[in-house]
């Protein structure tokens, strides 16, 4: 079945996007506890800003599809993260770097829930290829960026600013000219047209879906914050930390044909997809609790990986399947913010944990939090079935 042209210059504009903010955003924690000087707890408030932000950003992005369409929500975020990444290109000491991060967070979210639904509106037949295709997308853009990002680190953050603002120019002009006929998807469709939902059982499942897939944000999360930090102190590198990322991205490219066998045994079983995926994220994280060289956490890097591959692209799928008439911005925003909620309260309930405790302790917390995500899966559907 062909991709949609639209699909396609969503997939492409996620790419240029994801590969710039790439740039910056796993080496956000060491710039403000190294360069800035600051604490973890500290950096991991920052950071919570910045989710928060993002938070705020895909609710409204969702809202403003489903009331105005995809492509004035895509272009009104960009034009806020385009001001935001001038002003951090000219200045980004302290406290300016924490309020552009905050703006760059609060664009960034109006964007990401309109592209995913653009994309399930477009090509509904696509089912979960087309929020694959995304997904993809995304990944190229982190292998790359995080691959570039820690040699320019090596050499001045303020390459990585420069690089992150041309690149988020160019998805600029790709939505400026290539997102317009988004808007003909939605022409003349406003939320109060929609008529009144009573069976509220797929908002609910919804929202039991989304406290799994948050609890498993947090413990991913821990990989660009707390993990990032760490691997200083024991002698790996800038370049190394930013490898990871790239095996990351590298991985989840080509590694599509290798569980592209057992994606087709459990293609109509959404549920067991997400519940494979979270067992490979618990067994990743029991094995980064032993790593001490730069060897052991590429193996739990890969675990890792592997274990995304499974979730992330089911998450929005289920939201698109859960969605009623008019409501798929906002089911997708509610699925965006989740993540975010996730990487929002991550840093700072690593942090605090490492500060107070140690790793190993921060490992188990992740872990225990990933073992709870299976009740909200396990039971997320019984409302449906009802």
């Amino acid at each position: 079945m062909k991709m949609p042209k639209l699909v396609w210059l969503l997939v492409i504009g996620m790419a240029v996007n994801v590969t710039g903010a790439s740039f910056i955003w796993p080496l956000n924690t060491i710039y403000i506890h190294n360069e800035l000087g600051k604490s973890l707890s500290v950096a991991g408030i920052v950071l919570m800003l910045n989710s928060g932000a993002s938070v705020v950003g895909n609710l409204i992005g969702g809202q403003m599809f489903d009331r105005f369409g995809g492509y004035l929500s895509v272009m009104t975020g960009i034009m806020v993260a385009l001001i935001s990444l001038v002003g951090m290109v000219v200045i980004h000491s302290w406290p300016w770097y924490p309020v552009w991060l905050i703006l760059v967070g609060f664009g960034s979210g109006i964007v990401f829930p309109s592209i995913y639904a653009m994309a399930g509106v477009a090509w509904p037949e696509g089912g979960r290829r087309t929020f694959n295709a995304i997904y993809l997308a995304q990944n190229l853009g982190v292998a790359l960026g995080a691959a570039l990002g820690g040699f320019m680190a090596d050499i001045s953050f303020n390459i990585i600013f420069i690089a992150n603002l041309v690149l988020f120019v160019v998805f600029f002009l790709i939505a400026l000219f290539g997102y317009r006929e988004a808007g003909q998807l939605h022409k003349g469709r406003k939320v109060e047209e929609v008529k009144k939902i009573v069976d509220k059982s797929r908002f609910h499942a919804l929202l039991l879906i989304c406290a799994a897939y948050c609890l498993c944000w947090i413990g991913y999360v821990q990989w660009q914050t707390t993990i990032s930090s760490y691997t200083q102190t024991i002698g790996i590198s800038l370049q190394q930390y930013s490898m990871l990322w790239a095996i990351n991205g590298v991985l989840i490219l080509v590694g599509q044909p290798l569980i592209r066998p057992v994606i087709r045994l459990i293609e109509d079983k959404i549920k067991t997809q997400i519940a494979v995926g979270i067992s490979i994220f618990i067994v990743s994280f029991i094995v980064t609790i032993y790593a001490e060289n730069f060897v052991m956490f590429v193996i739990g890097m890969v675990i890792l990986t592997i274990g995304e591959m499974f979730v992330w692209p089911a998450v929005p799928t289920v939201a698109n399947m859960l969605a009623p008439e008019g409501r798929v911005g906002t089911y997708q925003g509610i699925v965006n913010s989740t993540a975010t909620l996730g990487r929002a309260i991550g840093p700072v309930v690593g942090g605090v944990i490492v500060d107070l405790y140690n790793m190993q302790v921060m490992f188990g917390v992740m872990i225990a939090l990933l073992v709870v995500s299976f009740v909200f899966l396990k039971v997320y559907d019984r409302g449906l079935a009802k």
